[in-house]
């Protein structure tokens, strides 16, 4: 009998519908949050060996989880003929918004230190948008000193986010707070929080793949989509991480 059936087959047969779940679970999304369901989580927790063991031996993925994630992590892909641009995963394929995601990553992380948060903490950070507007815009006139005329807030809002936010509420890294149903607030009032997802990137080792492409002067949308199947699809192929 494998290693795997004699940790995780005792859990099949004592708690079988909490076990079939936790599996369909992790591999419906990317990211299983503890609010998902916090009972399963918390089982997920308690026999983490069991089921990282049943994922490498079976699959060859890692488990990774914090205190409020848990994600499996494939490290390739085993079928050639899915190339990389039919794979139905998160990425972005624009210069600018791959360059957006590392510094929303920043953002994040000096955010936490301002507010000396941890993953630990009960609640989830939260920021204005236009926190994160002045904050990438005055990144990217740094990282383009000789484009600086081109990356205004309004091209930044226009040209970048507004196509970046909606990808990343779509995969769960951040979620719109609703807004108070009483009094006026401007489009950069919007409050975002940011979801645990984020915890599990690095902004460092996004930095040294997005700066290592060559960059078109003049051009604040330069294209990446015609990276390798790695690089393009940055931000959920190469740069998960167990921070644990």
């Amino acid at each position: 009998m494998p290693p795997t059936d004699r940790q995780l087959e005792p859990l099949l047969k004592r708690h079988a519908e909490r076990v079939k779940a936790i599996l369909n679970i992790l591999v419906e999304s990317a990211y299983f949050y503890r609010t998902d369901a916090e009972e399963l989580f918390h089982f997920l927790r308690r026999h983490r060996k069991a089921f990282a063991q049943f994922f490498q031996d079976f699959y060859g993925w890692s488990l990774i989880m914090d205190a409020k994630c848990a994600r499996v992590y494939k490290h390739r892909w085993h079928n050639a003929k899915i190339t990389p641009s039919r794979r139905t995963v998160f990425e972005f394929t624009r210069r600018d918004h791959c360059i957006a995601f590392m510094l929303l990553l920043e953002f994040f992380e000096n955010q936490l230190e301002e507010h000396a948060m941890t993953v630990d903490d009960a609640d989830n950070l939260r920021f204005r948008f236009g926190d994160l507007l002045l904050y990438t815009t005055r990144r990217f006139q740094e990282l383009f000193p000789k484009e600086r005329s081109a990356y205004t807030a309004e091209t930044i809002r226009s040209q970048v986010l507004r196509s970046v936010m909606p990808e990343l509420e779509k995969y769960r890294f951040l979620e719109k707070v609703p807004p108070p149903k009483d009094g006026t607030f401007s489009a950069d009032d919007v409050i975002y929080e940011a979801l645990p997802a984020l915890y599990h990137y690095n902004a460092h080792r996004l930095s040294q793949a997005v700066e290592s492409e060559p960059e078109e002067p003049g051009t604040p949308e330069g294209d990446a989509s015609d990276q390798s199947g790695e690089q393009a699809e940055l931000p959920v192929t190469a740069a998960g991480e167990d921070k644990e």
